[in-house]
């Protein structure tokens, strides 16, 4: 047992007869942690990066609705009169009339024949 820590420890399984094998499997587990390190490394930015456009969208919605209360704003008659009084447009006393438009109807072919 004390010699096969010591040799563990002296890394001879590196130099002997068959330290190909080992070699091989060594290589292998750090191309393996490279990969599982690049991996965890591109997970971690596009939580970054969701986290970021979470926030750019709760500004954005925000500012939506302080547009949007604005433009409700200006759009009440009385600012509208308001902004019309300086440029002498007043707003009328007269309430508006509604038009009504009758529609000719088309005559077909044959009634245009007998006139």
């Amino acid at each position: 047992m004390k010699t096969g820590v010591y040799d563990i420890l002296k890394a001879k399984f590196l130099i002997d007869d068959d330290a190909i094998k080992n070699w091989r499997f060594i290589v292998f587990i750090i191309l393996l942690a490279i990969i599982m390190i690049a991996n965890t490394q591109r997970f971690e930015q596009k939580v970054f990066r969701i986290a970021a456009l979470t926030n750019e969208v709760k500004e954005l919605r925000s500012e939506f609705v302080d547009r949007r209360s604005q433009l409700m704003k200006l759009r009440m008659e009385s600012t509208v009169s308001q902004k019309m009084i300086v440029k002498n447009i007043f707003p009328a006393t007269v309430p508006p009339v509604k038009i009504k438009v009758k529609k000719e109807e088309e005559k077909s072919f044959l009634k245009k024949i007998w006139q």
